[in-house]
């Protein structure tokens, strides 16, 4: 697997944590997780990152910045939604996405098309 330090940007607790337990015991290092998008942009600009899980909807907060600022520094991503395609970011509809409820395996496979 290329990209070894993923970024997390989900704003469930629990959610976020079974993320970052999952690519933890896969060997990945896990920044984050972000809560909103201003840490998640935060991040982006101030750590090492390989490649990111976004939950498409933080807090109410759309999350089309935090795609444009990975996109910007070309870092792959995937959206993490319990939403069809349609609740995207225009722009990224044809994202790479990751249904909820996931498993482990639907993570890595997403990390590993990074």
């Amino acid at each position: 697997m290329a990209a070894t330090r993923i970024l997390v940007v989900e704003d469930e607790f629990f959610i976020a944590l079974d993320i970052s337990s999952i690519l933890e015991q896969a060997g990945l290092v896990v920044i984050g997780p972000a809560a909103n998008v201003a840490d998640a942009l935060e991040a982006i600009g101030s750590e090492e990152i390989d490649g990111a899980l976004l939950d498409a909807h933080l807090a109410g907060e759309p999350v089309g910045r935090v795609a444009d600022a990975l996109k910007a520094r070309a870092i792959p991503f995937a959206f993490v939604s319990g939403y069809g395609r349609e609740q995207l970011p225009a722009a990224y509809q044809d994202a790479q996405l990751v249904k909820k409820p996931f498993t482990g395996r639907d993570l890595l496979a997403a990390i590993a098309r990074f």
